[in-house]
């Protein structure tokens, strides 16, 4: 495993687990249920479970690809396959920041999100890349 895939997944994986983490707290800190009619209570546990399978699945995510790039039982294909999942995954959220874009309500924010979002899929992107045409000893 070469050090840029490393460091690039290391930097990626840090990223995302630290998005996770805050996420755990953005609906709390945006008082995301104030915007919900207090008699729609499976909205409110919907939404809260969405919000923690999503914060928990970047969490994952990012201690996983550490694991696998860093372990000495991983094998270059389980490296590939998470890697793959985490480019989709973060391809996803691009598009959706493209889409439908969040952080209007500060000036700058949702280019700010943006940006950091495409630096980490590009970290992952990279690695991908520089692993799938690394050549195998034989």
């Amino acid at each position: 495993m070469n050090l840029l895939v490393k460091i690039l997944v290391i930097f990626g994986s840090s990223a995302s687990i630290g998005f996770g983490i805050w996420h755990f707290f953005v609906p709390k800190a945006w008082k995301w249920y104030s915007y919900i009619d207090i008699n729609a209570t499976e909205l409110v546990a919907a939404v809260r479970a969405i919000n923690a399978f999503f914060s928990l699945s970047l969490v994952l995510f990012g201690i996983v690809n550490i694991l696998l790039i860093y372990g000495d039982k991983s094998n270059r294909y389980s490296i590939i396959v998470m890697l793959s999942a985490t480019c989709i995954l973060w391809l996803t959220r691009i598009s959706f920041q493209v889409i439908y874009p969040q952080g209007s309500l500060y000036p700058g924010l949702q280019y700010g999100m943006l940006s950091a979002f495409v630096i980490i899929t590009l970290c992952y992107i990279i690695s991908l890349i520089s692993l799938l045409f690394q050549k195998i000893p034989v």
